[in-house]
């Protein structure tokens, strides 16, 4: 299985320096601790705030529905944000993929047809290869060790590497852990997923991860996931038990297996030109609010983890299995090395030494 992993690994590596060099016309692999500018565009500069002409909106996608905790967080960031600015800075709320799936959000940063999203870190890593490491295989045992994490010097650093791509870090809002749901069977150990032709999100860990205990990943747009499970597209898929239960797949799905594989920073983002158009004090305001935000997501998804699971069981009917883990984690062992290759040896060290 570990040499299944390398060989997968290797040609994630390739196509992942292929995607840099063919941006930027640089051969420097996406470890580099400096992500490459792509071609066609320039790093975001600070911008005189007379540019923007207020009242300005804030074009903001995201991909699940409006009461996930994402969607409830948002909210609540509009609403201080509008307050506060005596209605100077508007954010214009898009939820459930109406402006386009997490990569077309991500890409929208670029050309300028969205102005904010929030996603999965793993889908920031087609431009800064290593926004992606919070989400390698079992890493973190709880939330708070997960949030250490992501608020540490480290990823701030890593994040900076996202700025001359047009996208500036605003905080990192939380989509839980990760676990496995079928139509047909339930996981209880990596045998159990041999052949399972399962749905991913853009993301090379996961999809490496699934690969490494035998199931076949395709990503595929969430917003679209639903209906995939109902027609047979899919058997399974693997998400946060909040984002299972917000978005009812419990209707087109029967068995959830608590894998907890990965979990899931959720980078909260805005396009960089924009940010630095805008008048200082309005930036105060608006990273104020997404940490309010960040916050009042966290407490949900924390929450609903702990209380969705029997609300999936009564409402959902789905029957709920906790498997042996150790065999998960041994199974998933060789993607750490993999993205070794990629990240480098020095940034896999320290997130060993902070986890």
């Amino acid at each position: 299985m570990k040499n299944k992993v390398r060989s997968t690994g290797a040609m994630l590596l390739a196509a992942a320096i292929m995607f840099t060099a063919s941006c930027s016309g640089s051969s420097n692999p996406p470890a580099s601790t400096t992500a490459a500018e792509p071609a066609g565009t320039t790093a975001a500069q600070p911008a005189n705030d007379s540019d923007i002409t207020y009242p300005v909106t804030i074009k903001v996608g995201y991909s699940t529905g409006d009461t996930d905790p994402r969607g409830v967080a948002l909210a609540k960031m509009k609403e201080i944000v509008e307050t506060q600015t005596n209605g100077d800075v508007i954010l214009e709320i898009h939820p459930s993929g109406e402006l386009g799936s997490d990569s077309e959000l991500i890409s929208g940063l670029l050309s300028g047809t969205v102005d904010m999203t929030v996603s999965s870190a793993g889908n920031y890593a087609s431009y800064a290869t290593r926004m992606g490491a919070s989400a390698l295989p079992f890493l973190f045992s709880d939330f708070q060790s997960a949030w250490s994490f992501v608020d540490s010097d480290l990823m701030a650093g890593i994040a900076e590497e996202l700025e001359p791509f047009n996208i500036h870090v605003l905080a990192y809002f939380d989509n839980g852990f990760r676990c496995v749901t079928t139509s047909s069977k339930a996981i209880n150990a990596p045998a159990d997923m041999a052949g399972l032709n399962i749905r991913t999100p853009e993301n090379q860990i996961v999809m490496e991860t699934m690969s490494a205990l035998g199931a076949e990943p395709k990503s595929f747009p969430f917003a679209e996931l639903k209906d995939a499970l109902k027609d047979g597209t899919f058997d399974a898929q693997e998400n946060p038990i909040p984002v299972i239960y917000n978005n009812k797949l419990y209707e087109v799905q029967k068995y959830l297996s608590i894998t907890n594989h990965s979990y899931d920073a959720m980078p909260l983002t805005i396009r960089s030109d924009l940010w630095n158009s805008l008048k200082p004090e309005y930036r105060d305001i608006i990273s104020a609010a997404a940490k309010d935000a960040q916050k009042e997501n966290r407490d949900i998804v924390k929450q609903q983890t702990e209380d969705f699971v029997e609300k999936l069981k009564s409402e959902g009917g789905m029957e709920v299995n906790y498997p042996d883990l150790e065999p998960f984690k041994q199974a998933t062992a060789g993607v750490m090395d993999v993205f070794a290759d990629i990240y480098g040896d020095e940034l896999i060290n320290k997130i060993k030494s902070l986890t």
